[in-house]
C-alpha cells in the first residue's frame, strides 16, 4: 500500500538528498543539450528524450519514496526472474546497436534490461535473507542467481555492465555475513583461471587493455581516450564556456552525450566545475551512506547497500575511463548521461533510498 496522507512522509522527507540529485540532473541536462545541439537544431531528439526522462524520473523517485518496503522487495524477488527472462531474450532476439545484443524494442522506445538489473537485484537479495535464516546452505540460491545474471550481460556482450552487477552483488553477500572463506577461495580460482579469462576476451575487449597500458595508436585504438584528455586539459581552470568546447562542438570528441560527456563538463566549465559536481556526488554518497548505516532494520540496510553500491562504482568507473585511469567500458555516468532507461532505474533506486531515510523515523 502507497499511505497518502501521512504527514510523517513529508515531515521526514530527505530534502538534502533530493536537492542535490535534482542539482545533478539538471546539470546532466545542461550538457546533453550541449552535447548534442547543432547550429541548425537547437533541441535536437536526444535532448528532448533526456528532458523527458528527467523529469518523469523525479515523478518515479516520488513514486518510490513512499511505497512499503517489505512489498517492495517481495516483487524484486519474484520480479528477478522476469528480468532473467529479459536477459535471456535480449541474447536471442535483442536490438543491436554498436555490435551488441543490450537492448529490447518496444517499437516506441527501447530499453536495456541489464540496468533493470540494478534495482531488482538487491530488492531480491533482500527478501531473500530476510525470510531466510542465515546458513551456508542459503547462500547457494543467492551466488547462482548472481553468477547467472553476469554470464547473461557478458553474452550480450557487455563486460561493464556485468562487473558492475558482479560487484554490487558481492558487496550485498558481503553484508550479509557470508562466510569469508568463500570470498578468499572465489578470488584463489578467479587468480589461477585469469589466463583462461584473458583468452576468452573479445579482442576489442583486450585492446583497451593495452590502450590503457600506453599501447595502441592516437589515430585508432587510443583516439577515445586521447580526444577526452585533450578535451579535460583544454578546459583549464575555469573553462571554455557552456557551449563553447571546441572538442565538443567540432565532433572531435566521441559519444560525447553518453560515455563521455564528463570529458564535456571538464571542456566548458573546467576544474572547478568538474570538481563542483564531484562534490555534490561526494556529498550525496556521503548522505546516502549515513541514511543507510542509521537504518535500524536490516532489510532496509540491505536494500540501501545494494541500491547504492551500482551507482557509486559507475560514478567512479565512469570518471576513471574518461581520464584515462581505467579501461573504456561504456559505463554510464549516474545521472548525466543520455539514456532513458538508466536514468530512470537511476531515479527509482534513489527513490527507495530516500524510502528507506524515511522510514528510519517511523521504527522508534
Amino acid at each position: 500500500m502507497i499511505p497518502i496522507i501521512d504527514r510523517r512522509y513529508l515531515r521526514y522527507f530527505d530534502w538534502i538528498s533530493f536537492s542535490l540529485i535534482v542539482s545533478l540532473a539538471c546539470i546532466g541536462l545542461l550538457f546533453v543539450f550541449s552535447a548534442t545541439s547543432k547550429e541548425n537544431i537547437a533541441l535536437s531528439h536526444f535532448f528532448k528524450k533526456q528532458f523527458f526522462g528527467t523529469f518523469s524520473g523525479i515523478f518515479i523517485y516520488l513514486i518510490f519514496s513512499f511505497f512499503d518496503l517489505r512489498t517492495l522487495s517481495r516483487w524484486g524477488f519474484f520480479g528477478y526472474f522476469g528480468v532473467l527472462g529479459l536477459l535471456c531474450y535480449t541474447i536471442l532476439g535483442g536490438w543491436i546497436g554498436m555490435g551488441a545484443k543490450r537492448w529490447i524494442s518496444l517499437y516506441f522506445m527501447t530499453f536495456q534490461p541489464s540496468e533493470m538489473v540494478k534495482l531488482v537485484l538487491p530488492l531480491c537479495f533482500a527478501f531473500y535473507f530476510n525470510e531466510q535464516i542465515s546458513t551456508k546452505k542459503s547462500f547457494f540460491f543467492p551466488v547462482v542467481l548472481l553468477g547467472l545474471s553476469f554470464i547473461l550481460i557478458l553474452k550480450q556482450p557487455d563486460l561493464g555492465t556485468a562487473l558492475i552487477i558482479l560487484f554490487s552483488g558481492l558487496i550485498i553477500l558481503w553484508v550479509t555475513n557470508i562466510p569469508k572463506s568463500f570470498f578468499i577461495i572465489s578470488a584463489f580460482f578467479c587468480f589461477l583461471a585469469a589466463p583462461v579469462l584473458w583468452k576468452n576476451l573479445k579482442p576489442y575487449q583486450k585492446q583497451r587493455v593495452f590502450v590503457l597500458l600506453g599501447y595502441g595508436d592516437s589515430k585508432k585504438e587510443r583516439y577515445q581516450v586521447e580526444q577526452s584528455k585533450i578535451a579535460i586539459g583544454s578546459g583549464g581552470m575555469w573553462g571554455k564556456g557552456t557551449m563553447k568546447g571546441t572538442q565538443n562542438r567540432l565532433s572531435f570528441l566521441p559519444e560525447a552525450r553518453t560515455d563521455f560527456i564528463f570529458s564535456v563538463l571538464c571542456e566548458e566549465w573546467g576544474f572547478f566545475g568538474a570538481l563542483f559536481v564531484l562534490l555534490l556526488f561526494s556529498f550525496l554518497f556521503i548522505r546516502l551512506f549515513y541514511v543507510i548505516i542509521t537504518s535500524p532494520k536490516f532489510l532496509d540496510q540491505l536494500i540501501g547497500i545494494g541500491l547504492l553500491a551500482p551507482i557509486i562504482l559507475s560514478t567512479i568507473t565512469n570518471i576513471g575511463m574518461v581520464t584515462g585511469m581505467l579501461p573504456t567500458v561504456g559505463i554510464p555516468l549516474p545521472l548525466f548521461t543520455y539514456g532513458v532507461t538508466h536514468l530512470w532505474i537511476t531515479f527509482a533506486s534513489l527513490g527507495i533510498l530516500n524510502n528507506i531515510a524515511i522510514k528510519r523515523f517511523f521504527y522508534y
